[in-house]
C-alpha cells in the first residue's frame, strides 16, 4: 500500500550524487545500523498512529500526498542539506529555487515579478501584508469571513487594523458590504481568497480589483489553496473569470504542498511589482559574501530555509510540467469533477442537505434534518460511522444566517450547525467514487 519501489532509485541518484565529490579525501560516515534499526522501529510503530493521509478513503483535511519524485528529490537533497537563505548555503537548490518559482509566476503571466518560497501560506501571506502595510501604512486589511483566521492574527502582529467583510450565499465575500466599508474606511489591502480553506469558495476577485482603481487599496490573492486550479478546464464561469483576474493582483500566495504536490513545508509568494524588494534591504556581512547575484535571504522575511523543498519542487515540475491539458492539469480536473459527482450523487439523496455546488475540489453537505441542532447531532454521529467504516471526513461549523436561504424550511435552534466536508483532492478520488459512496450510504444509516 505504501509505494517503496521508487527508494531503488533514489539510490542510483545518491550514487551519482556523490561521484560529484569524488575528489575529495576519503571519507566515511559513521552509520550505527543496529540502532537506527531500533529506533526506526520505533517511529514506524508511532507514525501508524495517524489517519491514512495517502489513501482514497482519506477525504477530510487539506492533506495530499506528495508526488514520488517530489518525495525521493527532497529525501536526496538531504544528504546535502542545504539551506537557501544564501548561496553560501544553498548554491544549486538556491537557483532550483529561482527557477520553481518563475515556474508558478509564468502560471499568472508574470515573467516580471519578486518571489520565493516560504515555510507554509502563513508566512506567504504575512510577507504580502507586511508589504501591503509598509506601502499603506496604518491603513485597514480586509478579508472574507470565511477566509483564512491568520490574515486577522497576521494583521496583529503587523500592527494593521482589520474587518472581516461579510459573505454572500455561496461563502463568498460580498461586494455591496465590501463597498459600504470602502465608502468609510481608509483600506491598505483587500484579500481575495481563492479557494477558502473551509468551503473552497472563491471571492470575486474581477469586481474586487474594479473597486481598486476607485479606491486605491492593494489586492492581494490568497490562492494557497486553489492557485493552481488556473489549469483546471472544468471551472465555473464566474471562477474561471477570478482565476484569469489573478494576473491583475498586486500579489500572490499559493501553496505548493497543496495542490503542488510538495511535502510540508513549501510556500510561495509573488508580488507583481518587484521594486517591493526594497523592504526587504538589510546587511549581512557575514552571510552574501560569495556572490554578487542576489541571495534569496535579501529578498524574505525568513532566514533558514530548506533548500531541499526548492529541489523538491524543482523536480516536480520537470517531470508534470504546469501546461494546459498536460497530465498536472488534467489531474486538478479529476479532482474537481469527483466534487461535482459527489455533489450530484447527493443532491438526488433525500438523506442529504446540501449547500451550493462545489467550485473546486471541496463539498460542504450534512445529513437531512429539521432542526440546526439536530442536524449538527447527525453530521457528529454520521462523522464518527464513516470513520468506523474507513472512511475519514471532516467538521465544519458553517453560520447558520449563510443558510437561512438555502435550507429555508429549517428551524434554526443555533447560531451554527455541524456540517460535514469532503475535501476531494487525490484525482484517485473519481476512480474511487463507488467504493466512497457505499460508506456513505451505509454511514447515513447508522447516523439516523
Amino acid at each position: 500500500m505504501l509505494e517503496t519501489r521508487s527508494l531503488e532509485v533514489l539510490a542510483e541518484a545518491l550514487k551519482t550524487l556523490e561521484a560529484g565529490f569524488a575528489k575529495l579525501p576519503a571519507y566515511e560516515p559513521e552509520a550505527d545500523l543496529p540502532r537506527l534499526r531500533q529506533v526506526l522501529g520505533e517511529v514506524a510503530e508511532r507514525m501508524r498512529d495517524n489517519f491514512p493521509f495517502f489513501h482514497p478513503c482519506y477525504a477530510g483535511q487539506m492533506l495530499k500526498p506528495p508526488h514520488p519524485v517530489a518525495r525521493l528529490a527532497y529525501m536526496l537533497a538531504l544528504w546535502i542539506n542545504p539551506n537557501n537563505h544564501a548561496l553560501d548555503g544553498g548554491r544549486a537548490s538556491s537557483f532550483m529555487e529561482k527557477e520553481a518559482v518563475a515556474e508558478i509566476a509564468k502560471l499568472f503571466g508574470w515573467d516580471t515579478f519578486l518571489g520565493h518560497l516560504t515555510s507554509g501560506g502563513t508566512m506567504a501571506n504575512l510577507e504580502a501584508l507586511w508589504v501591503a502595510g509598509r506601502l499603506k501604512p496604518g491603513r485597514k486589511i480586509l478579508a472574507s469571513e470565511q477566509a483564512h483566521y491568520t490574515h486577522q492574527r497576521i494583521s496583529t502582529v503587523l500592527n494593521l487594523p482589520f474587518e472581516s467583510v461579510p459573505c454572500d450565499g455561496k461563502a463568498r465575500m460580498d461586494i455591496e458590504a465590501l463597498v459600504q466599508i470602502l465608502k468609510k474606511e481608509e483600506v491598505g489591502a483587500v484579500v481575495a481568497t481563492l479557494g477558502t480553506t473551509g468551503t473552497g469558495a472563491v471571492d470575486p476577485l474581477p469586481e474586487i480589483l474594479e473597486l481598486r482603481d476607485r479606491y486605491e487599496f492593494r489586492v492581494h490573492a490568497d490562492a494557497a489553496y486553489g492557485g493552481y486550479f488556473l489549469l483546471a478546464d472544468n471551472l465555473g464561469d464566474d471562477t474561471r473569470k477570478a482565476f484569469d483576474a489573478l494576473t491583475l493582483a498586486d500579489s500572490i500566495v499559493v501553496d505548493p504542498h497543496k495542490h503542488g504536490l510538495q511535502p510540508y513545508g513549501c510556500g510561495c509568494v509573488l508580488f507583481r511589482d518587484p521594486t517591493v524588494g526594497r523592504f526587504y534591504k538589510h546587511d549581512s556581512p557575514y552571510t552574501y559574501f560569495s556572490s554578487s547575484d542576489l541571495h534569496l535571504g535579501e529578498i524574505s522575511l525568513e532566514c533558514s530555509r530548506a533548500g531541499a523543498s526548492a529541489v523538491a519542487l524543482w523536480a516536480t515540475q520537470k517531470m508534470l510540467p504546469y501546461l494546459p491539458g498536460g497530465e498536472f492539469a488534467r489531474s486538478l480536473g479529476r479532482c474537481r469533477q469527483a466534487a461535482l459527482d459527489l455533489f450530484a450523487r447527493m443532491s438526488g439523496d433525500r438523506r442529504f442537505r446540501m449547500i451550493f455546488p462545489p467550485e473546486l475540489d471541496i463539498l460542504i453537505w450534512a445529513p437531512r434534518g429539521r432542526k440546526a441542532s439536530e442536524i449538527s447531532a447527525r453530521s457528529e454521529r454520521f462523522f464518527s460511522a464513516a470513520a468506523a467504516d474507513n472512511l475519514h471526513l471532516a467538521k465544519f461549523r458553517y453560520p447558520a444566517s449563510l443558510l437561512r436561504d438555502v435550507w429555508k424550511d429549517a428551524v434554526w435552534d443555533q447560531p451554527e450547525v455541524v456540517c460535514l466536508r469532503s475535501c476531494l483532492m487525490k484525482p484517485e478520488h473519481r476512480d474511487w467514487a463507488d467504493p466512497i459512496w457505499a460508506i456513505l450510504d451505509r454511514a447515513a444509516e447508522r447516523a439516523e
